[in-house]
């Protein structure tokens, strides 16, 4: 219950971004190839910015 007001951080909002395109690509993939590929490059930087965070995150932490 407490849980419905807390803010969703940056990193968690890339990762639930990531894994919506990430399931878009995949539906598309059978129907329209450019459009799937599409989507799969969108998530491959959204991938990117999640691994940049993580790593500054990391090097906060020491």
């Amino acid at each position: 219950m407490f849980g419905l007001f807390k803010k969703k951080s940056q990193l968690q909002k890339y990762q639930e971004l990531y894994k919506k395109l990430m399931e878009d690509a995949y539906k598309l993939q059978s129907i329209n190839r450019s459009d799937s590929d599409q989507k799969y490059l969108e998530a491959d930087l959204i991938l990117k910015k999640i691994e940049s965070l993580q790593a500054k995150a990391i090097d906060e932490k020491t």
